[in-house]
């Protein structure tokens, strides 16, 4: 896949990202996704983390929380990489302080902490549903699950000026059109 610029959104990444943002037009739900899908994100990757796969000389222990950040961010990357590179400010440090609270708390307290963020994290998503008055979008379409956080890094990435040229304009004239 690729990034070409064009007058319509041409990639799968542009196309889901284009659904996604008719789902999410309210300014309050914005902020709920902004803060709610990184800590699902996190959730996540805390609970994966207490399933050891293995160990690998040179790296230690590889927990199904790294292995399944490793492909997903690899998804990530593949889908649009710059959009995807971003991603790495959430996923590095999910990985990190997830082996860092499981190396010091219990089990059962760390499966009480990914719990919690993951109802809290679903909670301030359908509270931004109800301020938009429509449904979550993976309700339509499962894969929209794994484009809600590069929905959350396109929309930083804009804000800070650093999306990449003509990125956002293409998906907003493809949302448009739904």
């Amino acid at each position: 896949m690729n990034n070409r610029e064009g007058p319509v959104a041409d990639t799968l990444f542009e196309r889901q990202m284009a659904m996604y943002t008719t789902y999410h037009r309210d300014s309050r739900n914005k902020a709920t996704h902004a803060v709610g899908i990184p800590v699902i994100v996190f959730s996540v990757v805390l609970a994966c983390s207490l399933v050891r796969l293995g160990e690998v000389a040179g790296l230690g222990t590889v927990t199904l929380g790294l292995a399944l950040s490793a492909m997903v961010w690899t998804l990530w990357i593949a889908l649009n990489r710059p959009v995807g590179l971003a991603l790495g400010l959430l996923v590095v440090p999910s990985v990190l302080l997830s082996a860092w609270l499981v190396e010091r708390l219990s089990v059962g307290a760390v499966q009480g902490l990914a719990g919690g963020l993951f109802v809290g994290g679903w909670a301030l998503q359908l509270l931004g549903h109800v301020y938009e008055g429509r449904k979550p979008a993976l309700v339509d379409n499962l894969f929209q699950a794994l484009i809600g956080p590069m929905f959350v890094a396109t929309e930083a990435l804009v804000a800070l000026g650093l999306a990449p040229a003509g990125l956002h304009e293409r998906i907003e004239r493809q949302a448009a059109l739904r």
